[in-house]
């Protein structure tokens, strides 16, 4: 026998899925383990004969063969029957179930639990998969399940899924009526009497916005349908969250309490707050049943945590961006065009001399005036001056009933009557978006902002690095600022192993809080603070760009950390390739300027929304996607190390480069923009020290061979020199590098990405070769080797097939150094390569049979002549003339008679 077990007071949830599996399994039947709810009870009193139900009391335990649960996880929510789940002959045991997060305690073989609205989503996928139809009357009641348990599509938990399942029902002709008739059936009369009982007492409360409601009512016994009731009050007085309590008497000295929980409020989570004390459900509904408690202490306890779970709502500090871009009155409408493209903004704010503010211009006033011809005239003539003004507390719900009213897109944020931020239609817009993606919880990236758990995170870092993220943020959150962790440490804390401990060696910190009175300083201010706790790390400042850095060296605990502290800033290129001016601004401005969104995320490390991840740019979708995008199309033509960066990251980390941002780069590499900039311009860092850092970073990884293929294949060799390209030649030359480096330097004293460096600047023509390397700024003598290489190649080539004796090939190469002679044999033929190895391996390193102390014994003054000697001994042994010492005394008396 095949059972099916619903849980107690079945649902149509429970039910639908029941019927739908006795589908999936031929022969099964469904066992109500405890009753159902007062409406599926009305309807089965109608359907009951249309599905195989059978009463518990009707089932002999030892034919069972297996179990399917539906709709529950916990064997307490099936009454007697749970004793079926220890039998030792049930051969399999499944549960299909939708609500996540709970510790099951039934011993199940096979779970199917997914995040749906309901349970019958799950069972509806798997009919569809094995193409199964069904009646009109079992598609009515599993339609019923998805509709009761999804609000008909309106409760937040409702996925796309549930929407299709439905759709399929419809097609199998689930009929509407019935489906109308029960989905909301009205309240029964001793539920109305319940209904007026409980508007007269209804408590309320209000806190951050919300409202939260709670009543106990007091019966003889047993309420079925209480949810109902529920709802209907969350219905008609527009709360935001219900408490609904229920205390009736079992014996004289026992008693039942139940309570059914609903809430609107986004990021309460009423199952969290129930299970610890049995009960359970979805986040925005559930029960709990209870004997002989308090029923006052139990519902303060359940109220307290509703409140703990409210959210503070977002404000306008939250929201705006700060510090302001800002202009005078008697600034022209040219000057206000050019400053809204330079930082690609909507609209400009208008102060006095003294920072009072007197009017916004937008970019659709400055588009009139200039069509009208007059971009000389003053902003003062067509900026609006009718203002309204928010404050940093200004809750955003207010926020947006301010600019639906006036219909206003900017809304000047004043504290003081100082003004310190703008929120903008786009900010409140995001915002809101970003919150009904948090309300589904679809456990899907989301661009915007997305908690993450800070503890699951701690466990991924060396706890020495989280001390110092949270002794930052502390010294941080001491002067009012925002701290974020940026950049490529989230990106790697991300991607991470979960049982790791992750020690970062590049961090950066981000200081935002100009509504809190930071200036520019912030980030250099707050690394001063922590130098002052970190004596050990040593404190550089670049005033220029508005950053600090701490840097330790062979630390015993932080190794060689370096973590660098800006405040938040916008930056703007005045031409391609150039450094970057920059200026303070927000964090959004900050991430903005980045060059990938898998390096634009934030993690906020400041109270009270520590964990919170800032992704703007949907950084966290290309992670999960495995490839590298770009944020703007114009990157790569303002800084082409950027291509560097990004080929980098995808060999690095195995992802793709998004088709666009390949199409970006070819497009900039094509333009010829790096020419012109460089003909322009006597410094484009991004083509001279930069670019020779990211070659840096290239060359010495284990993967640089790979990058160096995919470089080549976007073009972007030509960022290093317009001809230079990875050709079967070069390829061929930097095997050999390699093959030179393991065997010539078996005491490592080169440095290889240098090496490898100058081979790729070596494969151009000569005429080229010293320019490059000036260009990227390399040592003086990598300068001077690849501007006599052509020289010293000609001579070895020249001279080298003329010398038979291996001392006069040795006294030849001799002159030349170690990367001199690397360079030139991975250049050279065959022949003069095997010459050229021959000398490094044997001939090189051959030392003289005899030494100065022979020298001495045998009568010989010391003297400069020891080194004459010397040679023509060694010599001598080279070329085969002494084999011993005897013999080299021999020759001494020969050719050096005393």
């Amino acid at each position: 026998m095949d059972l099916i077990l619903c849980h107690t007071t079945a649902d149509f949830d429970a039910l639908g899925a029941a019927v739908g599996l006795t589908r999936l399994i031929p022969g099964s039947k469904i066992v109500l383990t405890g009753g159902s709810d007062p409406t599926v009870r009305d309807f089965l009193a109608l359907h009951r004969d249309e599905y195989p139900l059978i009463e518990s009391r009707s089932v002999n335990p030892e034919k069972i063969r297996s179990l399917t649960v539906v709709d529950t996880q916990q064997r307490d929510r099936l009454g007697k029957a749970a004793e079926w789940l220890d039998l030792p002959h049930v051969t399999e045991i499944i549960v299909y179930d939708h609500h996540l997060g709970q510790e099951s305690d039934i011993p199940a073989r096979r779970s199917h639990i997914s995040l749906v609205g309901a349970t019958t989503t799950l069972i509806v996928e798997q009919l569809q998969q094995q193409q199964i139809s069904l009646t009109p009357t079992e598609a009515t009641v599993m339609a019923l399940g998805i509709h009761v348990d999804t609000g008909s599509l309106t409760f937040d938990q409702s996925t796309p899924r549930d929407a299709l399942a439905l759709a399929w029902l419809m097609q199998q002709d689930a009929s509407l009526s019935v489906i109308s008739t029960y989905r909301d059936p009205g309240l029964s009369l001793q539920l109305q009497q319940l209904l007026t009982e409980s508007l007269e007492n209804l408590e309320y409360l209000c806190l951050h916005g919300y409202t939260v409601a709670w009543v106990t009512l007091k019966t003889d016994g047993f309420v079925p349908g209480l949810s109902s009731l529920a709802s209907e009050l969350v219905e008609l007085t527009e709360i935001d969250a219900i408490l609904l309590a229920n205390e009736y008497p079992l014996s004289e000295s026992d008693s039942r309490l139940t309570v059914i929980g609903r809430s609107q409020i986004p990021k309460t989570n009423l199952n969290l707050l129930f299970q610890p004390l049995g009960g359970g459900g979805h986040s925005q509904a559930a029960s709990l049943n209870l004997r002989g408690v308090d029923s006052q202490a139990i519902l303060k306890q359940l109220l307290d945590g509703v409140k703990a779970q409210i959210p503070h709502p977002p404000t306008a500090r939250d929201l705006m961006s700060s510090p302001v871009r800002t202009i005078l009155p008697e600034t022209t409408i040219a000057e206000a065009q050019r400053i809204l493209l330079r930082y690609g903004q909507s609209g400009l704010s208008v102060v006095d001399a003294q920072g009072q503010l007197v009017g916004i211009i937008s970019r659709r006033d400055i588009d009139i005036a200039l069509h009208h011809g007059f971009s000389h005239a003053p902003v003062k003539g067509y900026m609006t001056t009718n203002l309204k003004t928010i404050t940093p507390d200004t809750t955003l719900a207010q926020i947006e009933s301010v600019m639906v009213t006036y219909d206003i897109g900017r809304l000047p944020v004043l504290e003081n009557g100082q003004l310190v931020g703008i929120v903008t239609r786009t900010d409140v817009l995001r915002e809101l978006h970003q919150q009904r993606d948090e309300d589904r919880g679809r456990g899907k990236a989301k661009r915007g902002k997305s908690n993450i758990n800070l503890p699951q995170l701690q466990n991924k870092l060396a706890p020495q690095l989280w001390q110092l993220l949270t002794t930052a943020s502390q010294e941080a959150q001491k002067r009012g600022w925002h701290l974020y962790l940026v950049g490529g440490a989230v990106r790697d804390l991300l991607l991470a192993d979960a049982t790791g401990s992750l020690m970062i060696k590049d961090i950066d910190l981000v200081v935002d809080g100009f509504h809190k009175s930071a200036d520019v300083g912030a980030g250099v201010e707050l690394a001063k603070a922590l130098q002052q706790l970190y004596p050990a790390a040593r404190l550089e400042i670049h005033g220029a760009f508005q950053t600090a850095a701490l840097l330790w060296h062979k630390d015993p605990e932080l190794d060689s950390l370096w973590v660098d502290i800006a405040t938040a800033r916008t930056e703007f290129y005045p031409y391609p390739a150039a450094n970057p001016e920059v200026e303070a601004s927000s964090i959004r401005q900050d991430l903005y300027r980045r060059d990938f969104t898998i390096n634009a995320i934030a993690l906020r490390l400041t109270t009270p929304r520590s964990g919170e991840l800032l992704d703007f740019f949907g950084g966290l979708l290309d992670l999960e996607a495995k490839q590298i995008r770009v944020l703007h199309a114009n990157s790569f033509i303002e800084d082409p190390t950027r291509i560097y960066r990004g080929v980098r990251f995808a060999v690095r980390f195995g992802f793709q480069i998004e088709p666009q941002t390949e199409e970006f780069i070819h497009y900039a590499i094509n333009s010829g923009v790096y020419d012109r900039t460089a003909q322009e311009n006597s410094r484009t860092p991004a083509l001279q020290t930069r670019l020779k850092t990211e070659l840096k970073y290239i060359l010495e990884a284990p993967y640089w061979k790979s990058a160096l293929q995919l470089l080549d294949n976007l073009g972007a060799l030509q960022c290093i020199h317009p001809t230079l390209k990875l050709d079967a030649e070069l390829l061929r030359q930097l095997r050999l590098l390699e093959r030179c480096l393991r065997r010539f330097e078996p005491q490592p004293t080169l440095i290889h990405w240098e090496m490898r460096l100058e081979t790729l600047i070596a494969h151009l023509t000569s005429q080229y070769r010293a320019k490059v390397a000036k260009n990227l700024q390399l040592p003086e003598d990598s300068i001077a080797r690849l501007k006599n290489l052509a020289q010293f190649q000609t001579e070895v080539m020249t001279l080298l097939p003329t010398f038979q004796p291996p001392s006069q090939v040795v006294q030849l190469l001799r002159q030349y150094d170690l990367p001199m002679l690397i360079l030139i044999a991975v250049q050279s033929p065959r022949e003069i390569r095997h010459q050229i190895w021959e000398y490094f391996t044997v001939w090189a390193n051959m030392q003289p049979l005899l030494n100065g102390n022979d020298l001495k014994k045998l009568g010989y003054k010391p003297g400069p002549q020891y080194r004459q000697i010397l040679d023509d001994v060694v010599a001598a042994t080279l070329d085969g003339v002494i084999k011993d010492k005897t013999e080299a005394e021999e020759f001494l008396a020969n050719h050096y008679p005393q």
